[in-house]
């Protein structure tokens, strides 16, 4: 019966949220926020391998006190337990400090055999924190999951698309797995599932409660070596359409001399 871990953030809803251009920043109160879409393929396929082999999944989230709800959600669709990293210690942090906290709080979990990831969070887009998170534990990763195979009290066999490969590979527990949407299709929870999430208990942790087992220079913005510069948002040109007329060398010969005008070519021939 493995015991599961599975990191989930909260993100805003990127169809409805604002970008701050003074501040250079997403302006996450702009929108409503919500599990990172990824984290809830991670979520689902925790859940069923609980349904199949029995085990306790736990959710962990990083996050201001309002990223609440993301965990309450997360035991709406099946985690058994949620915990809440929120604290001032825990602002500003890039996905190296991210993932030392996150890998700070398993440990203080204890047992576990697999952790999984969504594949990116939406808003970030790195794809760094789940392998982060299996270097900081020093344990195995395997990568864009998009298949289990089998799963069994000692090991889980799995499919990673690699580029042009397709891998499938068997890993011993403990293991991290970052997966990907093409593994399966997340539940939604039903209105009782609601209802019990919010009645449940949620753990919050602020970095006192992680002490014994982080160092205090690794975490939030002290402890993250990135420094963001600036952030733009790219113009967008009109498109620009033009009819070239006369027979299809004729046609041809001006396309290219146009393209070749804009530096496309190295000029018409």
């Amino acid at each position: 019966m493995p015991d599961i871990v599975v990191p989930i953030k909260q993100v805003p809803d990127m169809e409805r949220v604002k970008f701050d251009t003074e501040a250079g920043r997403i302006d996450r109160s702009s929108a409503p926020g919500e599990i990172n879409p990824f984290d809830l393929h991670a979520l689902e396929a925790a859940i069923r391998i609980k349904e199949k082999l029995g085990g306790t999944v736990t959710t962990i989230s990083m996050g201001p006190p309002q990223a609440e709800s993301t965990v309450r959600d997360s035991l709406a669709r099946g985690a058994d337990c949620g915990i809440l990293l929120a604290g001032r210690e825990f602002a500003g942090a890039d996905t190296w400090a991210t993932s030392y906290t996150l890998a700070c709080a398993i440990r203080k979990v204890g047992k576990y055999d697999l952790i999984i990831c969504g594949e990116k969070t939406v808003d970030g887009d790195t794809g760094q924190v789940g392998p982060e998170i299996a270097d900081w534990l020093d344990i195995p990763h395997v990568a864009y999951v998009s298949e289990i195979r089998d799963t069994g009290e000692k090991s889980i066999t799995v499919v990673a698309e690699m580029e042009d490969d397709r891998l499938v590979i068997e890993a011993p527990f403990p293991v991290l797995l970052t997966v990907t949407k093409d593994l399966n299709m997340p539940r939604l929870p039903s209105f009782q599932d609601k209802m019990r999430a919010r009645k449940a208990e949620i753990a919050k942790w602020g970095a006192a409660d992680i002490a014994d087992v982080a160092n205090p220079a690794n975490l939030g913005l002290k402890g993250s070596p990135t420094r963001l510069n600036k952030v733009v948002i790219p113009s967008e040109e009109g498109r620009k359409g033009k009819v070239f007329r006369g027979s299809s060398a004729e046609a041809a010969a001006s396309v290219a001399e146009a393209l070749a005008g804009l530096g496309v070519l190295g000029g018409a021939k």
